[in-house]
């Protein structure tokens, strides 16, 4: 008999709408090019992958105002406005996972996410309750895709990969955990991971 498959949610594109721009839009007067040169220059992403790392806010900006002073405003005001980059649950991948809760599924989180920026907004958002576990990359000093931080999930999930779904919204995170052997979902719309969900044999209400 096949078990039931614990299913472990990433959260930033996900369930929740997290992107810097929507931060930094108003700091550019609508002016998208000037705002993705800025992203490009200072490599934002992957500066900020380091915070989900583990490395503080504080060190990130001292060394993003010296590689680029012209840009140090810019990094501080994400470091002090952080919130602002999230605008709100993704209502409908949400429903779903309600919907696995109810259902009985074993549910867990996995997220990149700087563990002194996610206790500013974890208490906004009551879906996190549904939770069994919630990793933290920032809590543990390792993000996705580093494998080391899948071999901590399954620590805590107490079960072999194969019996574990990630639904994760970047190729790099799917294809690190498919290596190791997970089931996964390239998580592209609520809509979309309803029908990934009926084709593994997952059904959920479909609003």
């Amino acid at each position: 008999m096949q078990h039931r498959p614990t299913i472990i949610f990433d959260f930033g594109g996900v369930l929740l709408n997290w992107d810097p721009r929507h931060l930094y839009r108003k700091y550019f007067n609508g002016d998208e090019q000037a705002m993705e040169r800025f992203l490009s220059e200072v490599d934002f992403f992957n500066w900020n992958l380091l915070q989900d790392a583990g490395r503080p806010f504080a060190d990130a900006v001292a060394q993003g105002c010296a590689q680029h002073p012209e840009y140090c405003e810019l990094l501080k005001i994400y470091d002090e406005h952080y919130p602002e980059s999230i605008v709100g649950q993704i209502s409908g991948s949400v429903e779903i996972l309600v919907h696995l809760k109810q259902a009985g599924y074993s549910l867990f989180g996995l997220s990149n996410w700087s563990a002194e920026k996610f206790h500013l907004v974890r208490d906004q958002y009551e879906f996190l309750d549904c939770f069994k576990q919630i990793l933290l990359s920032g809590e543990v000093r390792l993000a996705k895709p580093d494998p080391r931080i899948f071999h901590l999930m399954l620590e805590k999930v107490g079960r072999p990969a194969s019996e574990c779904l990630l639904i994760d919204d970047s190729l790099k995170n799917i294809e690190a955990a498919q290596r190791l052997g997970f089931q996964t979902i390239h998580f592209q719309s609520p809509e979309q991971l309803c029908q990934a969900l009926a084709d593994k044999g997952i059904l959920v209400e479909n609003k």
